[in-house]
């Protein structure tokens, strides 16, 4: 799958994990769902749909009690 086959919220979420460093500051689903004015249940299914369909673009780990996201 190309990064054109993704929907909206998994472009724009992917656009802005690559703008941001969540290597350094901690991911928060939270946060992410106030930006995009969603759910934070569907921020989780967005990252976890952009892990699936572009997984070599996308990389989530954990570090440090929390979790790390990055994207190129």
């Amino acid at each position: 799958m190309a990064i054109e086959d993704l929907n909206k919220l998994e472009r724009r979420l992917y656009e802005w994990i690559k703008k941001s460093d969540f290597e350094i500051v901690p991911w928060s689903s939270q946060r992410a769902a106030e930006a995009f004015e969603v759910s934070e249940d569907q921020i989780r299914e967005t990252l976890a749909s952009l892990t699936s369909k572009i997984p070599n673009n996308i990389y989530v780990h954990y570090k440090d009690g929390a979790i790390r996201v990055a994207a190129e």
